[in-house]
């Protein structure tokens, strides 16, 4: 089994440090930034990031337009919001824009694991079909 490839988005540092800890333990490799704009650097210069864990709330770019950028810079990368300050709008604005799910602080380990690893597999399958689509162009052309 792959290791998933998470970026945490979050700039309360501290909660940062101990969900990267908490994850590393559970074997996945994790990555983190501290903005929005971090985030998005991360994400250019990381290929393979599979899933973005993202907080909603942060100063300067917040996690809606975050989401924003990463979906249209990034489309399979799948972006689970996470926040202490829900409110239904903003969860049903995350999703219009994409958002993989939708989680509230503190959340369990577990729930967090498991939905990035959902989150994983589908841009995983995402990347698979679109390999398959292009080697039927490629052999139909040769053929």
């Amino acid at each position: 089994m792959q290791s998933i490839r998470l970026l945490l988005v979050d700039d309360e540092k501290a909660f940062l440090e101990t969900i990267a800890k908490r994850l590393e333990k559970r074997k996945v490799i994790v990555h983190k930034a501290c903005s929005g704009k971090d985030a998005l650097a991360e994400l250019e210069e990381k290929k393979n990031i599979d899933a973005v864990i993202l907080d909603v709330k942060m100063p300067g770019m917040d996690g809606i337009e975050t989401l924003n950028e990463i979906k249209r810079q990034y489309p399979l990368v799948e972006v689970i919001m996470l926040t202490g300050h829900a409110t239904v709008e903003t969860a049903i604005d995350g999703m219009k824009l994409g958002a993989f799910d939708y989680l509230l602080k503190p959340c369990d380990i577990d729930l967090l694991l498991g939905k990035a690893n959902d989150a994983a597999n589908k841009k995983r399958r995402h990347e698979e079909k679109i390999v398959e689509a292009r080697m039927k162009e490629i052999t139909g052309r040769m053929a």
